[in-house]
């Protein structure tokens, strides 16, 4: 016979913390009494009540003198107001996670807001949550109910949960009623609940018959069964294992045990050990041997039950109150989510902080444990030389802070880069290697990492395969990344090469910035590569739609065309025949007649006519003649010789 018994069977944290309180309290108060019974288990309850802890419905039945324990379902405010005016003295078991349900409650209801509690209505932790809103939260314990809910119109409404009710169907209501009107969403199941009921669901579908221990009133127990019977038919509900009966279960070879929240360990124990090693012993004994003892300061594995919405990692100790890591006791990484790194079932190595907080939570370390092998990684990466890897996650006045193995580790921004960085703040997120520069391992308070000589090595090295790799007329997709007055710098990867601005187009360009800009993509051609100097040539024309292809035939020597004067020197001037094809028109060109300056006859801008003189494809230039194209001017006669006069 194979047996599967649930990880998360039995007590939860709170139930665990106020049966243990009861327990101990018993051993030094006389007239000790609780409010309601501290768990829903018979056996628990009759074990305490031999002990003298007795249970009472109302606080009229305690004497003067006597002393409450208030269970961990909690209760409502009229019960503490009443506890202060009969000058009672007790002592507060509320689970923390029903106290959190209180404090939303209470709030949510000032605020106007309209409760509603997810739940069984009769249940003592929902008549408590209740009472922080003067009774007056909406009651829904079905899928049915959500749907014949109807909201007021203007109307706020915040939904919270019974710690215990059932996962899938509280997801369920909640989509129903988002969509009936606007309602803030709390999901106030508890961890361990959730932990519980899917591993239960995960057993039934694998074993031949199912037993879920628990007292048959205890909510969670009853979901446990209901749960559980949807995946394996043979599931069967006992207070005990001796109730259920050995022979109802021999016949069948896998069996999967669990347990609801009130179930003390005794009661499984012996489903799985039929009570026969522990038959001597109380029931007080089993449970204290169940229980670990922690102290400040102890290193221990813990399993996490679940990570909540704000971060907090729940963690099982086999404590009687399971363990907290608060998302900033996680890492010492802000941008790390705890979600993303641990998930239920998880077996972790953690620090105790703290016992007790002081809402009943063993307060634990993650960053404390990791910090230690941190140390030892920087000291090592230190020691060796050897290179290490961080993320970069602020920047601080003089350079970054970066996590390395978990410690935050100063870098001057001398140190990111082997050349100057103006934006520090670009290197936030990234992850890079490093080496450690400084490290006092006495006091472990001043690191220093840098990757300045790793940077120069990173560029050689990526420079070294651009070169070996590039040749000239080579297409390659590069970066823009600096814009200057010549032409722009592209970083092909690792390697910057320049495009000059006569390169980047094959009509005339005035400013760089009217082309490019910073982080622009490119496709460049590699017009010259000089490896020695490290430099590369490149253009951004489209060779293919290069204009002198076709300039044989259109600008063949003694055809008439027009073009655009675009530049005046004092030898002539520059007509625009086609986007990237220029001709000079010389001085002497211009017209027949003398002329000083070219600007005397033309202006930037004219269109004119001239006629092709000389076409040198070689050096792509061409000669032009305004005057060819115009009639030449007639000889003026000369004048006349004057007739002597007659004397």
């Amino acid at each position: 016979m194979e047996i599967i018994l649930a990880k998360s069977a039995g007590f939860c944290f709170g139930v665990k913390n106020a049966v243990k309180t009861a327990y101990e309290k018993a051993e030094s108060e006389k007239k000790l009494y609780t409010y309601g019974p501290i768990i829903h288990n018979k056996n628990v309850i009759n074990d305490l009540e031999n002990k003298g802890v007795h249970v009472i419905e109302s606080l009229d039945e305690a004497p003067k003198d006597g002393k409450i324990i208030i269970r961990s379902h909690g209760v409502p405010p009229k019960v503490y107001n009443e506890l202060e005016e009969k000058q009672l003295e007790y002592f507060d078991c509320t689970c923390p996670f029903v106290k959190k349900i209180h404090r939303i409650v209470e709030d949510r209801h000032n605020k106007g807001m309209e409760i509603i509690i997810t739940g069984s209505p009769d249940h003592p932790e929902v008549v408590g949550i209740n009472g922080w809103c003067q009774n007056s939260a909406l009651i829904i314990s079905s899928i049915e109910e959500a749907k014949a809910f109807v909201p007021e119109e203007g109307k706020r409404y915040a939904l919270v949960s019974q710690t215990t009710f059932q996962t899938d169907i509280y997801d369920e209501i909640a989509e129903i009623l988002s969509q009936k009107t606007d309602i803030e969403l709390n999901r106030t199941i508890c961890l361990a609940t959730a932990e519980r009921q899917n591993e239960a669901v995960e057993i039934a579908k694998q074993v031949e018959c199912m037993i879920i221990l628990g007292d048959k009133k205890s909510s969670n127990t009853r979901k446990l069964y209901e749960i559980s019977k949807k995946y394996c038919e043979n599931t069967f509900l006992c207070e005990t294992f001796v109730d259920l009966g050995l022979k109802s279960v021999l016949k069948y070879g896998k069996i999967g045990i669990t347990a609801g929240a009130s179930t003390p360990p005794a009661i499984i124990k012996e489903a799985v050990n039929t009570m026969s090693e522990n038959e001597n012993k109380s029931f007080e004994e089993m449970l204290d041997e169940s229980i670990v003892t922690l102290r400040t300061g102890d290193i221990v594995k813990g399993t996490v039950i679940g990570v909540s919405e704000t971060g907090d990692v729940s963690v099982n100790l086999s404590f009687k109150s399971d363990g907290i890591i608060s998302r900033s006791d996680f890492s010492d990484d802000p941008n790390i989510d705890p979600a993303d790194v641990v998930k239920a079932g998880d077996v972790i190595d953690v620090y105790v902080v703290r016992v007790n907080d002081g809402e009943g939570f063993v307060q634990l370390s993650k960053k404390k444990i990791d910090a230690v092998k941190g140390y030892d990684d920087i000291e090592a990466a230190y020691n060796e030389g050897s290179v290490i890897k961080g993320k970069v996650i602020e920047q601080v006045k003089g350079g970054l802070i970066a996590m390395i193995s978990g410690i935050r580790v100063f870098v001057p921004s001398s140190q990111i880069s082997n050349r100057y960085v103006e934006d520090l703040k670009s290197f936030i997120g990234q992850e890079l290697d490093f080496n450690i520069l400084e490290y006092d391992n006495v006091k472990r308070r001043k690191i220093v990492a840098g990757r300045k000589a790793l940077a120069q090595k990173e560029i050689d090295e990526k420079r070294k395969a651009v070169f070996e790799t590039i040749n000239v007329g080579d297409r390659i997709d590069g970066t823009v990344s600096r814009i200057v007055d010549f032409g722009a710098f592209v970083d092909l990867g690792g390697v910057d090469g320049l495009i000059h601005i006569s390169e980047m187009s094959w009509g005339r360009v005035k400013k760089v910035s009217d082309v490019l800009k910073e982080g622009d993509k490119v496709k460049v051609t590699v017009l010259d590569v000089n490896a020695e100097k490290g430099k590369i040539s490149l253009s951004l024309k489209d060779l293919d739609a290069d204009p002198w292809k076709t300039a044989a035939e259109k600008y063949a020597v003694g055809n008439v065309v027009s073009g655009k004067v675009v530049r005046m020197v004092p030898f002539g001037a520059f007509v625009e025949l086609e986007e990237g094809i220029d001709g000079l028109v010389h001085i002497s060109q211009i017209a027949y007649e003398r002329v000083e300056k070219p600007e005397d006859v033309l202006s930037i801008g004219q269109e004119i006519t001239a006629k092709v003189t000389e076409l040198d494809l070689d050096n792509k230039k061409i000669s032009l003649s305004i005057k060819e194209t115009l009639p030449k001017p007639e000889k003026a006669e000369a004048p006349a010789e004057e007739t002597p006069a007659e004397e």
